[in-house]
């Protein structure tokens, strides 16, 4: 994808510093209300969040959508 900055951003590297694991808080809490926290059974976030590291621009997506559900920019 194309940020409206004009870099591309790309989450083919793993790890990368483009897409963000973020979880809502009631996610983190139904995660961790567990005896014991075994990684390979954390579900995937809700959100697909990716940031643009020249303009920090953030690009929210919901499930497997192809268009953000949400754009958030940093004001100059």
């Amino acid at each position: 994808m194309t940020c409206t900055c004009g870099m591309e951003l790309s989450n083919h590297e793993a790890p990368n510093d483009i897409e963000l694991v973020v979880y809502t808080d009631k996610e983190w809490d139904k995660i961790c209300d567990c005896d014991t926290l075994e990684p390979w059974r954390i579900p995937h976030p809700k959100y697909n969040v990716w940031r643009c590291p020249m303009c920090k621009s953030i690009y929210v997506y919901e499930g497997i959508e192809g268009t953000p559900v949400m754009i958030y920019r940093l004001e100059k």
